[in-house]
């Protein structure tokens, strides 16, 4: 319940599958479309239900800081939810041939309010976002590129297989797969810092047989090592 990111929420939501009715109901945007703009009224939620979607904010000096990408089945615009419509964000299209589902706020809040379940799931996703916004800005903050990469994939650790797969488990040792979708750039632009270094990086845990990184999937070679880097 606490890793809703990972929830598939389009396969479970989306109510616009018949065919016939779907060329009508999805939007489809490509490459660096905007599909909000902050401070722009709306009253819509999107599912993702192909392709990619970067939600950022801009600095005073209109510099780009991502707050999150996004992909298949997960859920963006959720603050149009917490009250006047409004976003303070942006929402852009990553890839070509991106497809969404969107659903009204009012058909949110109907969905909250007839299901209990589902409107306890909405709100841990918006609390789940802030916690990780907010260990986001104290890592950009206080600690240097190779902690903030480290710490990222322990996120993905724990987010794919709960706090026992980060540490305390009797195979703390032992290697374990990671599935991911994000590129080096990415994951650059996610803490910090610039491509290459996080090439450098990942070529430095790799030399010394910590993980094995590809497009689709980190290897850990030893969770208990990797692990103990984030505190030294």
């Amino acid at each position: 319940m606490w890793y809703l990111d990972n929830i598939d929420l389009y396969d479970i939501l989306c109510p616009h599958k018949v065919k016939g009715y779907a060329d009508k109901h999805f939007l489809n945007h490509h490459k660096n479309d905007i599909i909000y703009s902050q401070s722009t009224p709306h009253k819509k939620v999107y599912l993702i239900s192909k392709g990619k979607v970067k939600v950022v904010n801009y600095s005073e000096e209109g510099n780009e800081i991502i707050k999150a990408i996004l992909t298949k089945g997960e859920l963006f615009g959720e603050k149009a939810l917490l009250g006047d419509g409004a976003q303070d964000e942006q929402a852009i299209a990553m890839t070509d041939n991106t497809q969404l589902c969107p659903l009204s706020v009012d058909k949110m809040y109907e969905l909250m309010r007839d299901n209990g379940r589902f409107s306890l799931e909405i709100s841990k996703i918006i609390g789940f976002r802030l916690r990780k916004m907010e260990r986001r800005l104290e890592r950009l903050l206080f600690k240097d590129a190779r902690t903030r990469l480290i710490e990222f994939i322990l996120d993905l650790l724990e987010e794919q297989h709960g706090k026992a797969g980060v540490s305390g488990s009797e195979s703390s040792s032992h290697e374990i797969e990671l599935q991911h979708f994000y590129t080096q750039s990415d994951i650059a632009n996610l803490i910090g810092t610039t491509r290459e270094t996080v090439t450098k990086l990942l070529n430095q845990f790799r030399q010394e047989g910590l993980l094995e990184y590809s497009r689709k999937n980190i290897l850990i070679k030893n969770k208990e090592a990797f692990y103990n880097l984030s505190s030294l």
